[in-house]
């Protein structure tokens, strides 16, 4: 990439980190399926196997094609390093234990994605590692827990599903104060709409398997940072083995080929989906940081280039079985667990994002059931509305 000036960030989606791997005149990264690399000098094998020269020796480890994908984060993360994962959760868990020990301390917040709270309230405990949940918009709250010494503090903003808002600049100054690694899932946002390490983040991280890849059809998580700090998380995912596999990281840089135009048309479909459903009878109340009654519009708009694709509403009839009525009824959404894909996708928590948690555990963090998670797609807004009207009209 020239380093003449910057390019914007729809530029960077299209070309960034693919220079170095477009071979013989290709202007498409290849995938290299190759599991190893060879050298006809026992030299230069060592210093690369010794990280004191670019190149690949295993796949495990480093790979032509996934290297190209983890750049191409990297610099629309504005990070010095990044290492990637098999999956979004692939990627927490490295993070995680890569910074944590017996006796460490870890604060974040009650309403994480679910398998990132099954890490919080079931894995870390047992390795005596005490965790700190707050609410998740009592910035108070997580300061004080802060104020008693954490190792890491770890956030998600927006989160999955009831799309809450923390500031992240507020929040990075307590971590640091202690000497914690502050931890950002920048997935529902993306690099397209907040860059958390510019608000004082020690780590970002994404599901890639979301909006990244944007087409639901490959897994993958990456982390971007400081060269110090991805190193320390290479070497733990490297030896714990869960790397993303080339053709999963060819998919992804393919999806990020536009990820740039899908994440426009999302931010604007799902305002305005927002606010009609605000404004409907049947429905008892939306969570959307882009609307002036979110709880933390306000920390939104100045940390936030735009407000995403996710949203989630709760039916006036507060009910399951309003939900089972509901959902079959719409045409242009799949009833899935997944997110941040081209089409539109819908479900409760309880079969996507929280899918691994108890109805109680649910409750505690203050996700309803009936809670309705909502990811945008890239279909005309005018027929997505008028999807939901007629669906709504059933219930």
């Amino acid at each position: 990439m020239s380093n003449i000036t910057r390019p914007q960030l729809g530029t960077l989606s299209v070309w960034a980190g693919e220079d170095e791997y477009l071979l013989q005149g290709a202007t498409q990264v290849p995938v290299v399926h190759s599991v190893s690399f060879g050298y006809s000098d026992m030299d230069q094998w060592l210093r690369v196997a010794l990280g004191q020269e670019a190149g690949h020796i295993y796949s495990r480890n480093t790979n032509p094609t996934v290297h190209a994908f983890e750049e191409k984060v990297r610099l629309l993360e504005g990070a010095a390093a990044a290492t990637s994962a098999a999956t979004g959760m692939g990627i927490i868990s490295s993070a995680l234990y890569t910074f944590l020990s017996p006796g460490d301390r870890v604060v974040s917040v009650k309403d994480t994605y679910g398998g990132t709270n099954k890490i919080f309230t079931e894995f870390l405990p047992r390795l005596q590692i005490e965790v700190a949940l707050c609410d998740t918009t009592d910035h108070a709250e997580i300061e004080a827990e802060v104020a008693k010494g954490c190792n890491v503090l770890y956030l998600e903003s927006p989160t999955n599903p009831t799309v809450k808002v923390t500031d992240l600049a507020r929040l990075a100054k307590a971590g640091h104060a202690v000497g914690a690694i502050v931890i950002v899932d920048n997935t529902f946002a993306t690099p397209i709409n907040q860059n958390p390490l510019q608000l004082g983040a020690d780590l970002v991280l994404h599901s890639a398997t979301k909006y990244l890849g944007g087409h639901a059809d490959a897994l993958g998580g990456v982390v971007c940072g400081s060269k110090e700090l991805i190193e320390q998380i290479y070497h733990y995912r490297e030896i714990n083995g869960a790397t993303l596999h080339p053709m999963a990281a060819y998919l992804l840089l393919r999806g990020m080929k536009t990820l740039h135009l899908r994440i426009k048309q999302q931010n604007e479909s799902a305002l305005k989906i927002a606010q009609f459903l605000e404004s409907h009878p049947k429905i008892e109340r939306v969570f959307y940081p882009g609307l002036e009654s979110h709880q933390n519009h306000d920390i939104a708009k100045k940390q936030m280039r735009g407000f995403g694709g996710m949203l989630s509403f709760m039916l006036r009839e507060n009910s399951l079985d309003a939900v089972r009525r509901f959902l079959p009824r719409l045409r242009y959404a799949h009833a899935a667990a997944n997110l941040g894909a081209v089409e539109t996708i819908v479900g409760p928590p309880a079969t996507t994002s929280h899918v691994e948690c108890t109805a109680e555990e649910r409750q505690a963090m203050g996700i309803p059931e009936s809670l309705i998670r909502y990811s945008t797609g890239i279909e005309d807004t005018e027929d997505l509305i008028a999807d939901l009207e007629q669906a709504l009209a059933g219930v």
